[in-house]
């Protein structure tokens, strides 16, 4: 991932250095292992932990020569040995340390990106609790519809991660497995309890079966749930570009100091990160595709999905904890005018209340089609005239001999809005069964 959009320690996960120091500790996980079954000499464990280096230079220098990382890195481990050196890498092949240790570091990953979830439902909550009693006017298809609450939209969004934080435990436990069966899969030179063994110290699960490789619908499942996480903040992105617009003024961006919105046009405020994370979500869908093709590969091995996954798994994950990064600071200082949503409210003349007034025409003894063909050209008339629709509604001679006064004036009464809100907190917000 480029520079602009990662973070640093996400990024660290994924270099060199820190590959294959978990190559090394994979190598010494099975070592110990074999030690423990009586294979191989602990003393000779020991030294190697003692005096094994992982040198990166002389790594890339053999990689030049044999084209093959692996087998660089064992080589070069291998020079800062004496005779003990005949361990290293025994009984194994390459895509048992480079998947098992792949799982190790997505381990870490994944608990930085948990920490990322567990601050953007924080500061969600946070949002809907502050707004709960804050009418907007909603809207479908972009037209303005019926009243709301300015609060449900983030307690939608902290439902909506809920729900993203349970996919997201399901598939770190299918993800983060290990798997030490050797060339084909049959544990010819290891063994299933020795693969139970390493995995349990590096603290990783450990895979009932394998090829040469795990099976890769893991890291299709894996992404998928990273590209939903990334399409939710997409999902609050595109809803803050929406409000931000001058037309509507109900939301901005936080807009520091000596930040500049254009470089033609000084007043300009653009929602820039609402922007930047509409795309960033983009690429994340992308990334999703190679990961479904690299399921089939051929017979017990190939290697057609190694360069997909040294790519976008990396960039997936740096890509997404920048995502949360960035949208939990647009949340946390979120500037939000409550006078214009009010004004907003006004806007359409009071037609956002034709449904309750048809509602009530309906209880009155119409049928539907009776008060929805009653109360339509009222609406419209009002509403292209630029008049009261309370008035229009209060003057209109049939409707009058239906309805009372005070049963009119209770259909653009927004009390009646907030009637089920707390329910519908209690139900979101509601503290999980121990």
């Amino acid at each position: 991932m480029i520079e602009r959009y990662r973070l640093e320690k996400m990024a660290r996960l994924f270099s060199d250095e820190v590959k294959f120091k978990t190559y090394f500790a994979v190598e010494i996980a099975a070592l110990e292992a074999f030690s423990e079954l009586g294979k191989i000499p602990k003393q000779d464990i020991e030294t190697i932990k003692l005096n094994g280096r992982v040198d990166l230079k002389r790594i890339y220098a053999l990689e030049k020569q044999t084209k093959h990382d692996v087998i660089a890195f064992t080589r070069a481990l291998s020079e800062t040995l004496g005779e003990e050196k005949k361990w290293v890498h025994y009984g194994l092949t390459s895509t048992d340390v480079v998947d098992t240790a792949l799982a190790v570091i997505y381990q870490q990953a994944n608990a930085m990106i948990l920490k990322h979830m567990k601050q953007i439902l924080t500061v969600l909550k946070a949002k809907a609790l502050q707004y709960q009693s804050t009418l907007t006017i909603g809207r479908t298809h972009g037209i303005h519809a019926d009243v709301t609450v300015f609060g449900l939209k983030f307690a939608l969004y902290y439902d909506e991660f809920k729900r993203h934080l349970e996919r997201f435990n399901a598939v770190r436990k299918r993800i983060e497995v290990g798997k030490l069966s050797g060339a084909v899969g049959t544990f010819a030179y290891t063994s299933p309890a020795l693969q139970d063994r390493v995995c349990e110290k590096l603290g990783i699960a450990s895979a009932a079966i394998s090829t040469q490789t795990l099976q890769r619908d893991r890291h299709a499942e894996y992404g998928c749930v990273l590209a939903l996480m990334a399409a939710t903040i997409e999902k609050i992105a595109v809803e803050i570009r929406h409000l931000q617009r001058t037309e509507v003024s109900e939301v901005s961006e936080p807009f520091d100091k000596n930040q500049k919105g254009s470089s033609a046009m000084p007043h300009k405020k653009n929602p820039i990160a609402s922007e930047n994370l509409t795309g960033c979500a983009r690429m994340m869908r992308s990334y999703v595709q190679p990961l479904f093709e690299n399921i089939a590969l051929w017979h017990e091995r190939d290697i057609s999905h190694s360069s997909v996954e040294r790519v976008i798994i990396p960039d997936a994950l740096m890509l997404l904890d920048y995502m949360f990064d960035r949208m939990i600071k647009v949340i946390e200082n979120l500037s939000v005018d409550e006078a214009q949503m009010q004004k907003n409210l006004d806007l359409t003349h009071g037609v956002i209340f034709s449904q309750r007034v048809l509602t009530a025409l309906i209880d009155q003894g119409l049928s539907r089609e009776e008060a929805y063909d009653l109360v339509q050209p009222i609406a419209l008339n009002a509403y292209q005239e630029k008049r009261d629709f309370r008035q229009s509604i209060k003057a209109h001679e049939k409707i009058l001999s239906i309805l009372d006064k005070p049963t009119i004036e209770a259909c653009f009464d927004t009390v009646s809005v907030l009637q089920h809100v707390e329910t519908i907190y209690q139900r979101v917000f509601k503290e999980e069964e121990a």
